[in-house]
């Protein structure tokens, strides 16, 4: 489970959905159950497979936080000689620019972070079954083909923006698109790649934008709930919630590593096609 975390996380497939599907194929029915439960042992567990996914990712991008938050402390700096309004003025030309991304990635994570927590629970208790998640899955694959369409059809000569220059409103709706991944079968990078397409970034910088965008909300969201796992919830699953964690951790930053370099030239058709089909076999096995 924490491979599958670790890299379904990050490849445009859906944690959440393969993490209610595999259990159920592989026949794991305590598990299955558990998903959909106000409390379990299992979701303790996921929460701790979440915190190990975000912590490969840091430690893959070490050297672009290192940046962006070296650019915050010039920014910060520069603030107490032109004023507070420095620091969100973003059409200023002065602004450091690791500093503006920095800001941006902060903006897109605010409505995925208001989302997931007045409507995480009870999206998770209707929907992490099996079947629910098959028809998310193959809804999944429907966008991001839909997603690759629409961008064939604006030609290839349409000019890219690129992560320098995403304004508010572009992280806004980005971000936002986070909101579909709380259902189990869509996939958060893989909404967030699609917004960021069609929003002029190309492949490589709406990978990149989604995984940096990705990564506080991840990490926020499991250390909030980690608090758990040392309580009544997490006896007896502790070291299991270590392993799995260290595995989605080793998982994530492989997988990063390689859709890093697969989105420099290719782009998510495959990964359409796999939950399309994916999705519909589920669907017919758990109708």
């Amino acid at each position: 489970m924490g491979l599958v975390q670790g890299i379904t996380e990050l490849f445009p497939i859906s944690s959440l959905g393969h993490g209610v599907l595999v259990p159920a194929l592989l026949g794991w029915h305590n598990l299955v159950s558990s998903q959909s439960a106000s409390q379990s042992f299992f979701l303790v567990f996921l929460v701790g497979l979440h915190v190990g996914t975000a912590v490969g990712l840091i430690v893959f991008y070490r050297k672009t936080w290192a940046k962006l938050l070296a650019g915050l402390g010039r920014q910060v700096s520069k603030s107490r000689s032109e004023g507070l309004s420095s620091l969100w003025h973003l059409d200023n030309p002065d602004m450091d620019p690791s500093y503006r991304l920095l800001f941006i990635l902060a903006v897109g994570s605010i409505p995925v972070g208001i989302a997931g927590l007045f409507l995480e629970h009870a999206l998770r208790v209707l929907f992490a079954k099996p079947l629910a998640a098959a028809i998310f899955l193959t809804v999944n694959g429907v966008i991001l083909l839909v997603g690759e369409s629409l961008l064939r059809s604006r030609g290839r000569h349409v000019m890219h923006r690129t992560l320098d220059t995403i304004s508010v409103k572009g992280a806004l709706a980005i971000g936002s698109s986070q909101i579909l991944a709380l259902l189990a079968g869509i996939s958060r990078s893989g909404v967030t790649m699609v917004s960021g397409l069609l929003g002029h970034l190309d492949h490589e910088d709406a990978a990149n934008f989604s995984f940096l965008l990705a990564t506080p909300v991840i990490l926020v969201a499991g250390l909030y709930k980690l608090p758990s796992l040392m309580g009544s919830l997490g006896d007896g699953v502790r070291m299991q919630t270590l392993v799995g964690a260290l595995c989605a951790m080793v998982a994530a930053y492989v997988a990063v590593r390689f859709l890093t370099k697969w989105f420099a030239t290719k782009t998510l058709r495959p990964f359409g096609i796999y939950c399309l089909i994916a999705g519909l076999l589920c669907v017919v096995r758990f109708a």
